[in-house]
């Protein structure tokens, strides 16, 4: 049985469907993504979902790096609550509030005033409109180490 050449078919297949790194629709009106994945008939695999996941993740840790290097000395908690924080709003996204915007949360934080850090987490329109109840464990999270 002869066994066809991968990267070869790679190549023909990115030639006749394209790569598109954000969602598209094709001639068919279904919702693609990369080379041709049918996101309406097919989705992704939990595999695929997992390795979305986890770069996301290292991009956050980058993020966070970059931005607020003590982060990663605080308690295993906290940095879950931060790290939570900062992939769901990003970091600096100035029109919708960016992780960034909370200077007062970060700055409370950066001090070991966790009651502070809570409260300063509360007092957002993330907590009051957008996601109040992540907004109350992430808060918890941060107070209680």
């Amino acid at each position: 049985m002869a066994t066809y050449d991968k990267p070869a078919f790679e190549r023909m297949m990115t030639f006749e469907e394209g790569n598109r790194l954000k969602p598209y629709l094709d001639t068919k009106g279904k919702l693609t993504i990369g080379i041709g994945r049918n996101l309406t008939d097919v989705g992704i695999r939990g595999g695929e979902s997992l390795l979305l996941f986890w770069n996301d993740v290292a991009e956050v840790e980058r993020i966070l790096d970059k931005n607020i290097p003590w982060w990663r000395e605080m308690t295993p908690n906290r940095q879950m609550a931060i790290m939570s924080m900062c992939f769901q709003m990003g970091w600096d996204i100035s029109s919708d509030g960016g992780l960034d915007s909370f200077g007062k949360m970060l700055a409370a934080l950066r001090l070991g005033d966790y009651r502070e850090a809570k409260v300063q987490a509360l007092d957002s329109k993330w907590a009051r409109d957008d996601s109040p109840e992540r907004a109350q464990r992430m808060a918890t999270l941060i107070e209680r180490g």
